[in-house]
């Protein structure tokens, strides 16, 4: 699965395209502009206003499936109300791992995790980027600062061997939008509410690379 937010998921021999940072020219799918309300597509603007919401459902359907201990050895992850200061991680290698909750059609389960991964987070500006260093799937993107216990994430889905990043708004069934928490002391999540395919939800927990 998926993301320049500033965490950077190998080197540029292993990623598709790389800019001189040796990560994904995230700038050129999204812009790095100071306030992420400029840059979000309106179908975005819904999914993100509508989180909570999409995160009680999706957990709610996920504990019906038998799976709410699961949920609780996670600890803090799935908390929606858990938001620390310091909402954005800063610029380093961390390690990355999906869940999606709440199938969304019947080739899924209602709780799937999914094996870590390798990730990245750097500075950009006001901004911050995040991507994943390798797979057929790639998110990239950029973290826009939205208060200090909440950020936001607009990004863009590379996929197989694409070179250049699809620009974010240009196709709404490869844009990613989601909010940025920092759930422990050296933990952070995002929670992608309604993403396009498979789940109801989807949260990606970062942590650094021991």
């Amino acid at each position: 699965m998926v993301f320049k937010l500033a965490v950077g998921l190998a080197a540029c021999a292993v990623l598709a395209a790389c800019g001189d940072k040796g990560h994904p020219a995230t700038a050129s799918a999204v812009p790095a502009v100071a306030d992420w309300r400029q840059v979000a597509t309106k179908i975005d603007r819904d999914r993100l206003r509508t989180w909570r919401e999409a995160w009680v459902a999706a957990t709610d359907k996920a504990r019906a499936a038998g799976n709410g201990p699961a949920l609780a050895a996670e600890g803090n992850l799935f908390d929606p109300d858990r938001a620390l200061a310091g909402a954005v991680p800063p610029p380093g290698a961390y390690r990355c791992r999906v869940f999606k909750l709440g199938a969304h059609g019947t080739a899924t389960r209602d709780f799937t995790a999914f094996p870590y991964f390798d990730c990245r987070v750097e500075a950009d500006g006001s901004v911050s980027s995040f991507f994943k260093t390798g797979g057929s799937q790639r998110p990239v993107g950029m973290a826009y600062p939205d208060s200090d216990t909440r950020a936001v994430f607009l990004g863009t889905m590379m996929i197989g061997d694409e070179k250049i990043p699809l620009r974010y708004g240009r196709d709404s069934g490869r844009d990613m939008a989601g909010i940025i928490q920092r759930v422990d002391d050296k933990m952070w999540r995002i929670a992608l509410p309604r993403p396009q395919f498979e789940s109801m939800l989807d949260v990606v927990e970062i942590v650094p690379v021991r």
